[in-house]
């Protein structure tokens, strides 16, 4: 099936859509005070989350549809739009008769293709701009379900939030960037909106310009940041939220880039592009051959009836390759990936060749 994407607002070229406001409706006081504070910052969507999925129950979950008349009083008095997450049919229906502008679904739901086919079939004949956050997991196919799920019921002013990956391990990143799901999510639907959720990636404040900027760099269309009055107060997600006046700053200082090359620019650009395609095919002629050596070193193994996993020769391998990238300007990360990606290549063929000789 073949989607075609309507744009969730109509923006001119190289203006980002714009998302901010608090990651939770507290108070009215609140939502209001945010809301103003943000009014003349060319904000298309205020957020507040109303009901909130946590991991242990007994943190805040979000006031409720007892926020949603504040969302309501932020249009009147502000002129913002306004936007909120959606997790089941309830609150679909609840936000749509507050007037929601505008709904995302979290990234808990979008890994329950069930809860997804909910929302799906609460909005079928309804014409909302709809956001889908990545599944929690870094599962491509599961977010493109979600995407899908969605288009299928008529709503075609569809769009992404990346707000990255839960991962094992220490990292200074709450949630890993994981950048190449994104990008290749872009190549598969070129006209799929992509914003970026720089505080939930970040989970503290300092890294939000960064991460903000990164985006942009690789042509994601906008942004949603979590913005409090009084940040350190906040009922949730305290460490990642900032102040109208710094959000201001933020996007005062982005560098937005365009995402076409024509004329002059792409012109200029040939000759290196060129360059890149030769090398890549050189690259791939060489993997191409070192698989074939991979192959007869399986068949070796299998003659003499060795493991074709070698423990200790893989870590060699690495090692040496970590350190002689590193010498070429490659990250320790890159390599290893490259290699592990290499060396799981060449276990399947020696596999495959061992099978059928």
């Amino acid at each position: 099936m073949e989607m075609q994407f309507k744009p969730l607002v109509e923006k001119e070229e190289g203006q980002p859509i714009i998302i901010a406001g608090p990651c939770s409706a507290e108070t009215e006081e609140q939502v209001l005070e945010t809301a103003h504070a943000l009014k003349n910052q060319n904000v298309d969507f205020y957020r507040a989350g109303i009901w909130k999925p946590r991991t242990r129950p007994n943190s805040f979950e979000g006031v409720g549809k007892t926020g949603l008349p504040w969302l309501k009083k932020v249009k009147e008095e502000t002129g913002l739009k306004v936007t909120t997450e959606v997790a089941k049919t309830e609150h679909v229906y609840e936000c749509l008769k507050y007037g929601v502008d505008l709904l995302w679904i979290g990234a808990r739901t979008t890994v329950s293709p069930f809860a997804v086919q909910e929302i799906a079939d609460a909005l079928e004949g309804m014409d909302v701009p709809v956001l889908i956050k990545n599944p929690i997991n870094p599962d491509l196919n599961l977010w493109i379900g979600a995407i899908e799920r969605i288009y299928n019921a008529g709503i075609h002013r569809v769009g992404v939030i990346h707000r990255g990956f839960s991962l094992a391990g220490k990292s200074k990143y709450r949630n890993e960037p994981l950048w190449q799901i994104p990008i290749e999510l872009k190549r598969r639907f070129p006209d799929l909106t992509i914003i970026c959720d720089n505080s939930h990636i970040c989970g503290r404040r300092d890294t939000l310009a960064d991460v903000a900027q990164k985006s942009f760099d690789l042509s994601f269309h906008g942004l949603m940041t979590e913005t409090h009055p009084r940040p350190d107060e906040a009922w949730s997600d305290a460490k990642q939220q900032i102040t109208p006046d710094v959000f201001k700053d933020l996007i005062d200082n982005l560098i937005i880039k365009r995402e076409n090359l024509e004329g002059e620019d792409l012109e200029s650009i040939v000759e290196l592009r060129v360059k890149i395609d030769i090398i890549d095919n050189e690259l791939l002629e060489l993997l191409g051959n070192r698989m074939k050596v991979a192959e007869a070193i399986g068949l070796y193994k299998q003659a003499k009836n060795i493991s074709i996993l070698q423990p200790v020769r893989w870590n060699e391998i690495l090692e040496k390759a970590i350190s002689k990238g590193a010498d070429k300007g490659l990250s320790e990360e890159f390599t290893t990936q490259f290699l592990k990606a290499i060396h799981q290549e060449s276990i399947n063929h020696q596999m495959e060749i061992t099978k059928t000789a």
